[in-house]
């Protein structure tokens, strides 16, 4: 979905709209914030040519050196950050600031977007300007990365629940869901990471109102709180696997032992059937009436008394 939307004040208000014609109807002094989702080029040309900016491309938001992640001139910031979505598909987000004017760039709907207008039309005195909004983004982007940390931890729990059940009996799915999990922890922490990149970076810029380091001191306190949680989830996800292994290998050896016992069992019956299965002229039993009866019996003894030696070892 395409959409434009251009934030600015009105008498002590905040006002929307999503038509780029209202810029020549406005004081530039007025807008607070323009979002770009997945416009068409003539738009971002026409606010390339009256905001003075350059809009970047995707392949250029896409980037991962910090020279590409993060740009500061005497008047702008250019910003690009990876937002994540429910699904945890990456959306790199592109922000530029200039002239106390926010604009991001971006092609998917984001869930810390609309909470952020939200926050804004509800407190319109707390976001006078793009740099507001610039935390604002980011403080509501953090508290969903905790919220997914949070609910990918209920699955870790669940799944050490599911696990400690079904002790008896595990397949390779739960294996499956511990590496979809694993995975799931690492774009998490990887998305933090850039956010940290980030924000510490704007924090050491000049012109960002003092009003603002301390929240982005907080963000940046938040994150590394996050870090703890994130690696705590690595350490749980490594001993569950480890006792997926584990339980793998006590459920392997106790076939192993069946196998092992059923041979041995039948070991000495094999050998007294071979015996006779000898086909020699001259065994004394072949001609005695009572010797298949007695090739049984023998048989059934040695298998009893192997049984019993089992017993008294309690291998069995």
């Amino acid at each position: 979905m395409s959409e434009l939307r251009i934030f600015y004040k009105d008498n002590d208000r905040i006002r929307i709209s999503k038509n780029i014609e209202i810029l020549q109807d406005i004081d530039k002094r007025d807008i607070v914030w323009i979002d770009l989702l997945d416009v068409k080029e003539d738009i971002e040309s026409e606010l390339e040519q009256f905001l003075k900016i350059d809009i970047q491309e995707d392949e250029e938001m896409e980037e991962i050196e910090m020279s590409s992640r993060y740009m500061q001139t005497d008047d702008s910031i250019v910003a690009n950050s990876n937002f994540l979505q429910t699904n945890f598909d990456v959306e790199p987000v592109n922000f530029i600031i200039k002239n106390s004017i926010l604009v991001t760039v971006r092609d998917a709907e984001l869930g810390s977007f609309n909470e952020t207008v939200k926050k804004m039309f509800v407190n319109t005195r707390n976001f006078p300007t793009g740099y507001h909004v610039l935390v604002a983004l980011f403080e509501t982007r953090v508290e969903k990365d905790a919220d997914m940390i949070e609910d990918t931890t209920d699955l870790i729990t669940s799944l050490s629940s599911e696990i400690n059940k079904a002790s008896d009996h595990v397949d390779e799915d739960v294996l499956i869901q511990i590496k979809d999990l694993q995975e799931k922890v690492t774009i998490i922490r990887q998305n933090i990471m850039d956010k940290q990149r980030v924000i510490s970076n704007i924090l050491k810029c000049d012109f960002i109102p003092q009003e603002l380091q301390p929240r982005l001191t907080m963000i940046i306190k938040d994150i590394n709180s996050l870090f703890e949680y994130t690696r705590f989830g690595f350490d749980r996800l490594d001993y569950l696997q480890d006792t997926f292994l584990g339980l793998v290998n006590i459920e392997q050896n106790k076939i192993i032992k069946i196998f092992t016992v059923v041979n041995i069992i039948f070991l000495p019956p094999t050998l007294i059937a071979s015996m006779y299965g000898m086909n020699f002229q001259f065994m004394p039993e072949l001609g005695w009436k009572l010797g298949y009866p007695f090739a049984i019996g023998l048989m059934v003894i040695f298998t009893l008394f192997v049984l019993l030696i089992f017993r008294i070892k309690k291998w069995l």
